[in-house]
């Protein structure tokens, strides 16, 4: 059966963000998890099930909230389904005494979602509803039951059936267990065996109120949500209510060599095993009579032995389409309940890093990542597992409380996605990042947040400029170092107040803003190096708008300050440039004269000489720290740079649609006083003093095209 048919396309390129094909091998808690976190991504599944109904039999499982977040995620409520919070836990001596008791429920506040304990069977049912139904977001997955898996392909991705059938898919999640059939195919795996831990656990469930009927036992159940450990040197009984407090779980770890298994499974682990009652209450016979009265209660038909497997880690998790996850990767002990926990946040991560874009190239670096994200927090788990599973006195006092805080503490559906912004940052050569760098690369007028081109051709602008006359000393006050002058020795000076309006932006989403700036014609900059470039000087330029303003002072280094501007165009284009309402700058053109253009008129912000080699600007970023110091008015940053016309215009094509021209014009400036311009009156009283000689030309400019000014280079 070839799984991906149904989506099949001509061609790679065309092929690489359809929905995956995802074959999944094992249908307990980890796989059905990954089956609705997957279809949830808008992927196809197909879960292959060796058992004839996958079911889940005779036992409790943990649901802490580091698990307990994800399955609310995907949809599933363990309270609506008979699970029972966890409100008291103790622990006791064989003899009865108590070591130690704790509300739980004093403690809960430190965790978003609940401790609870869950009827492996109720999850397990839910979770396979959640995965088929033919409601909820995503594609039903499809469960194949009675599917005995024989071989896996890990390069093409096919898995094979003992009835000789092949599936094929993108992605081959193995999740059929400890004894995984799919784990040998990971290179450097085959040789990794599971291994006996030494202890056994005997399993069994009790209606509660047989407990609570007999005076000697009640204690075991009087308490609901009460978690109970009766902890002897080398041997354990855990018991705790499930089922909306009607039942009782028993897990009894006890060492495995003083445990029966029948003899058609010897030395067998499967955790379905025949267990036998007299063999059990030998093991507890020292513990306190109440203890081997509530064990003795059990159905031996249902009672279950348990061999605790423990495996070395795995050299890797993955290979090209293959990769593992819950015990298949990492088997577990029961000793920190983290097991179920675990699969579920294999899951979890596994469906982050493919979301419904995945490119099929992507995969294997994808299901690398999954690894990256989940291999230390699982390795440790088991570890801690390990340790609190060890005989009485055979180690260092165990830190309960920071083992809980490292399990409860984390959610791995956010840490995943984390990890994947950051992975995809780090593929992405040469993303913009500015401040506040805690969301990632900053989207802009060069690039969207993805590092992708923007598209400037379908702008449109109008701008309205004054050319004039005026003094040579008053302009050269305004070069910000020694290594500006007038490339003339000339005491008449060129400059331009130029107001631009835009809109139709695409990086805005088609909305504008508009600028206004002095524009000083003529200059020159020496380097350290003796170099010269001559272009048009840029002191200052006031935007309408934060965005363009963040991008353009820290990019690339423009002069930029925030004011209102209002343009408008009617018998006359007028601008008014003010500052919360305290009115600056007023400049008028009255048009006489009009012609339509094919795109002949220079961009006004590079009017210059014959030698103009473009725009040049001074970029000073002050260090952090310094205002109470020696270094005060130090800079972190500081240099010229250039936007060189001839590269500037290759980057978009630009169309004037018409141009008008006049002698009629006006602009005065009012540097008003402190009160009313606190943060600009020294800028605008500077502008105030520019005398105007003479206007050389005047002139309204309207077009398509605006550059993302991405040749701006450092002097």
């Amino acid at each position: 059966m070839d799984f991906s048919q149904s989506n099949s396309t001509n061609s790679l390129a065309e092929n690489t963000s359809r929905p995956l094909n995802i074959v999944v091998v094992g249908a307990g808690i980890g796989g059905l998890s990954a089956a609705i976190f997957l279809r949830q991504q808008g992927h196809n599944v197909i879960l292959l099930e060796q058992s004839r109904f996958a079911n889940e039999l005779g036992a409790a499982v943990h649901l802490t909230p580091n698990a307990n977040g994800l399955l609310r995620r995907m949809g599933l409520i363990p309270e609506a389904h008979g699970a029972v919070k966890a409100r008291k836990m103790s622990q006791w001596f064989p003899d009865g005494k108590v070591m130690f008791s704790l509300d739980l429920e004093k403690g809960a506040g430190r965790w978003q979602h609940p401790w609870q304990l869950a009827h492996r069977v109720s999850l397990h049912s839910e979770l396979k509803r959640l995965a088929t139904r033919e409601d909820g977001p995503g594609k039903p997955a499809q469960l194949r039951t009675r599917c005995r898996v024989v071989d896996v392909d890990i390069k093409e991705g096919t898995v094979t059936l003992d009835s000789g059938e092949t599936i094929r898919g993108d992605v081959v999640v193995g999740a059929d267990g400890v004894h995984s059939r799919t784990r040998p195919k990971i290179p450097g795996a085959e040789n990794v065996k599971t291994f006996s831990s030494g202890k056994s656990a005997f399993r069994f469930l009790i209606p509660r109120e047989k407990a609570l009927a007999d005076p000697a036992t009640r204690k075991f159940a009087e308490d609901e949500g009460h978690l109970i450990m009766i902890f002897g040197r080398d041997r354990r009984v855990v018991v705790y209510p499930t089922s909306e407090n009607t039942l009782l779980n028993f897990a009894n770890i006890h060492p495995t060599s003083e445990s029966h298994i029948l003899p058609e499974a010897p030395g067998s682990s499967h955790w379905q095993n025949q267990g036998n009652i007299s063999k059990m209450l030998e093991i507890y016979k020292d513990f306190e009579p109440a203890v081997v009265k509530l064990l003795s209660m059990a159905d031996e038909e249902t009672l279950k032995v348990w061999e605790l497997l423990d495996m070395k880690s795995l050299p890797t998790w993955t290979a090209e389409k293959l990769v593992l996850i819950g015990d298949a990767a990492h088997p577990f002990t029961p000793h920190q309940g983290q097991g179920a926990g675990q699969a579920i946040e294999d899951a979890a991560s596994l469906a982050v890093m493919l979301p419904a874009n995945t490119t099929l190239e992507s995969i294997p670096s994808r299901l690398k990542l999954y690894e990256k994200c989940r291999y230390e927090r699982a390795s440790r788990i088991q570890e801690y597992s390990r340790v609190t599973g060890k005989d009485l006195g055979s180690g260092p006092p165990v830190d309960a409380n920071r083992f809980t805080a490292y399990n409860f503490g984390h959610d791995e559906w956010d840490y995943s996605n984390q990890m994947l912004r950051k992975w995809e940052w780090e593929n992405t050569k040469g993303l913009y990042w500015r401040m506040p760098t805690s969301f990632g690369p900053m989207p802009g007028p060069r690039q969207d947040f993805q590092g992708r081109p923007r598209d400037g051709s379908k702008a449109r602008f109008t701008t309205a400029s004054i050319k004039f006359k005026s003094s040579r000393t008053v302009l050269e006050n305004l070069f910000p170092t020694e290594k500006f002058r007038f490339a003339a020795s000339d005491t008449i000076a060129y400059a331009t107040f130029a107001v631009t309006k835009l809109d139709n932006l695409e990086w805005l989403g088609g909305r504008g803003y508009s600028h206004f700036g002095l524009y000083i014609h003529g200059v020159e900059h020496v380097g350290q190096n003796g170099e010269t470039v001559h272009g048009t000087f840029l002191p200052i330029l006031f935007e309408n708008l934060a965005d363009p303003i963040l991008s353009g002072r820290e990019e690339l280094g423009f002069p930029k300050l925030f004011c209102d501007l209002d343009m408008k165009n009617a018998d006359a284009t007028t601008m008014t440039a003010s500052w919360m309402g305290s009115r600056f700058c007023q400049m008028t053109i009255v048009t006489s004269k009009e012609h339509l253009a094919n795109g002949d008129a220079p961009a006004v912000q590079v009017t210059s000489t014959a030698k103009d080699e473009g725009l040049l600007f001074h970029k000073y970023i002050p260090a952090t720290g310094s205002l109470g110091s020696k270094e005060r008015g130090q800079a972190d940053v500081e240099y010229t740079a250039l936007l060189p016309s001839a590269e500037d215009a290759k980057t978009v094509e630009r169309k004037v649609k018409r141009t008008r021209t006049t002698q009629k014009v006006e602009i005065k400036f009012d540097a008003l006083d402190w009160k009313a311009l606190p943060t600009l009156h020294h800028i605008v009283a500077r502008l105030q003093e520019i005398p105007v000689y003479g206007v050389v030309e005047a002139k309204i400019v309207e077009g398509t095209g605006v550059s993302d000014v991405s040749s701006v280079r450092r002097l």
